[in-house]
């Protein structure tokens, strides 16, 4: 993991709210934001969220089909072909 950059107290960010948007819009940088010294949030771009939101979700569906083929569930990728090839025939 890269280092953390972008660290800033909530006080700038209730200042400078309008210049992390800009900031964020540019770069996707996140920024960390503290309170009292201790890491409070963090704030990122509704772009990169998204794209982290559909990644989780790639994942989950990755993750659930493994523990299906673990347990036995599911077909081969030759008779998946298979039944590929026969249902476009069939059209």
């Amino acid at each position: 993991m890269p280092p953390i950059a972008n660290i800033k107290s909530i006080s700038y960010l209730k200042s400078h709210a309008a210049q992390i948007s800009e900031e964020l819009e540019m770069n996707g940088n996140p920024f960390f934001i503290t309170q009292n010294g201790d890491a409070s949030m963090v704030i990122e771009s509704v772009k990169r969220y998204q794209e982290k939101e559909a990644l989780i979700a790639a994942l989950k569906i990755m993750a659930l089909g493994e523990k299906d083929r673990l347990q036995g569930k599911g077909i081969s990728a030759a008779a998946a072909r298979s039944q590929l090839l026969v249902a476009r025939k069939s059209r």
